[in-house]
């Protein structure tokens, strides 16, 4: 399992939202980079970034942010938001991004997202963001009559890496993953899937370590850390002891 922190951006600054509501925003830092390069001194081993103001624009915005972050540390990042054309992917990519999660885009044109994918092998995420299971795009402000299952099932086998699921229903409001959603969808597809969207505790770390769900790839964190509500030194030694290694290893 991976633990993924969350930077979510807005107008620059380092923010959580309530289910996906801008208008419900807290700023946790005012610096993103140094949140970034505090996560990677923790021993996190990614960072997931989200554009906010891009997944709304449909184009990306915090271009300046992501590149103070990608300056200031050395780990992997997959970033979402805003991701629509191809050429914003060449960039992202071309910057040092090492995975870019396509949303509102995988929806309207998937045969975008599979050439992608043929294109930048091992280098393309989905991100399937759900309400009552169905699929929201523009930054969640509309619904589809998509099923996550059936938007996931549309990727098999052209070389996504993976998908990212979110219940936006408890997106920010610490109720705890969502994992018998992101069970059924991991179930429905080869692809591995990440879980996102309420995770609280420390209990919800141990509910991804169980062997059900050896099936998802991990799962992204955020105002819980940012709250302290969930101790990152306590949560990554559960997870390298369940991998059988110590923190020193």
């Amino acid at each position: 399992m991976i633990l993924f922190p969350a930077i979510d951006l807005k107008e620059g600054r380092c923010v959580r939202l309530v289910q996906g509501d801008m208008a419900l925003a807290t700023v946790f830092n005012d610096d993103p980079a140094a949140q970034a390069a505090d996560f990677e001194a923790q021993g996190f081993e990614w960072l997931h970034l989200v554009d906010l103001d891009g997944a709304f624009a449909g184009r990306p915005v915090n271009a300046q942010a992501v590149e103070a972050i990608l300056g200031r540390v050395s780990l992997p990042v997959q970033l979402g938001g805003g991701i629509r054309d191809m050429r914003t992917v060449e960039g992202w990519l071309a910057s040092g991004i090492r995975r870019v999660i396509i949303g509102t885009a995988a929806v309207r044109d998937p045969d975008f997202v599979r050439e992608a994918a043929r294109r930048f092998p091992g280098q393309i995420a989905v991100g399937i963001d759900a309400r009552d299971g169905r699929v929201a795009v523009e930054g969640w402000a509309r619904l589809s009559e998509m099923s996550a299952e059936d938007l996931g099932r549309k990727f098999e086998d052209v070389g996504v890496a993976a998908l990212v699921y979110t219940d936006i229903a408890r997106d920010g409001i610490l109720t705890g993953l969502n994992i018998e959603a992101t069970l059924a969808l991991a179930k429905a597809v080869s692809i591995p899937v990440i879980a996102s969207g309420g995770l609280a505790s420390i209990d919800d770390v141990r509910r991804m370590l169980e062997p059900d769900c050896a099936v998802l790839e991990g799962a992204i964190s955020g105002r819980a850390l940012y709250d302290g509500r969930l101790d990152a030194a306590e949560a990554l030694k559960l997870i390298l002891a369940a991998r059988g290694r110590t923190p020193n290893a």
